[in-house]
């Protein structure tokens, strides 16, 4: 799959994410990314031969006092190469795609991981994670 073509996947999994949450993101950016780098594997005690689909670099706002500001935005990478290799077709990448962001937008707005996981869960039986 071509870099447009990913990314456009990934536009999309934003654009489908539940107003009152989009409204809530401010100074984040979100980049397609080729693949982790080893050092960020490292960091993140990955083991060899696992890998990450992607990763929130940033302050979660439950963690913003208030004296939080000028600062460079947050930043969520979608690793492509991972993504694909995981998955078997164009629908299973927009699957995963969509939970990635989900996953990872969990964390920036200070989500636990069993918060992000129960999200994900009703992301896969296609409830709305409105409520969530």
């Amino acid at each position: 799959m071509t870099r447009e073509a990913f990314t456009a996947l990934v536009e999309e999994a934003l654009r489908e994410i539940p107003r009152r949450f989009r409204k809530a993101m401010r100074n984040v950016a979100v980049v397609v990314e080729e693949e982790p780098s080893r050092d960020i594997l490292d960091e993140m005690e990955i083991d060899e031969g696992d890998t990450l689909f992607g990763l929130y670099q940033g302050t979660p706002l439950t963690q913003r006092a208030w004296g939080y500001g000028n600062s460079l935005p947050d930043r969520i990478s979608i690793y492509q190469k991972p993504i694909e290799e995981a998955c078997g077709d164009e629908e299973e990448i927009r699957d995963c795609i969509a939970e990635t962001v989900i996953h990872e937008f969990g964390h920036y707005f200070g989500m636990s991981e069993e918060e992000i996981e129960e999200i994900e869960e009703k992301f896969w039986r296609g409830e709305s994670i409105e409520q969530a």
